[in-house]
């Protein structure tokens, strides 16, 4: 089952990408009609989600130190352009995340994933890793993915024509 859920991750990632393809850098941080999760913190969080879960399987981190507070859990985006990288290195850094967690996934295996998650905060949620890589790379990327589908509307940008290619 993990190449088809690593596709299926791919094709999610590959939309995020075509949704910001248009968004020049400098909007990358607007909150049209109150729209929170602009696509600087929504690119942000995610690449933080990839880490943390890369961690569960054994994936040395690899991002600076403070991308937990301005990404992890709770944090508040900001309408702030300077306080987020600029969008190139946010594309840059989400493919470089994306290719270590898939890794970190195809490493373990099936057998791998059937093994306990480390994490026992969250085992109630996800009592073994390959529930914690499903809800991540489905159900947590595609909320978010769709999250800057809102905020393109809410910007009054052209919906995509085709959702997947």
């Amino acid at each position: 089952m993990i190449p088809e859920i690593t596709n299926s991750f791919r094709m999610t990632l590959d939309h995020l990408r075509r949704l910001v393809a248009d968004v020049d850098d400098d909007r990358m941080t607007a909150q049209p009609g109150g729209v929170g999760n602009h696509p600087a913190w929504v690119l942000g969080h995610l690449i933080y989600s990839f880490q943390a879960m890369a961690g569960e399987l054994g994936t040395a981190a690899w991002l600076p130190d403070d991308w937990a507070e301005r990404f992890g859990t709770g944090s508040v985006p900001l309408a702030d352009r300077a306080a987020y990288p600029q969008k190139h290195v946010l594309l840059e850094m989400l493919q470089e995340g994306q290719r270590r967690l898939v890794e970190a996934v195809e490493a373990a295996g099936e057998d791998g994933l059937a093994a306990p998650l480390p994490d026992p905060r969250f085992r109630d949620l996800f009592p073994t890793l390959g529930h914690a890589i499903l809800h991540i790379l489905g159900a947590h990327a595609a909320v978010h993915v769709g999250q800057v589908s809102a905020w393109r509307r809410a910007f009054g940008l052209e919906p995509l024509k085709e959702t997947f290619t």
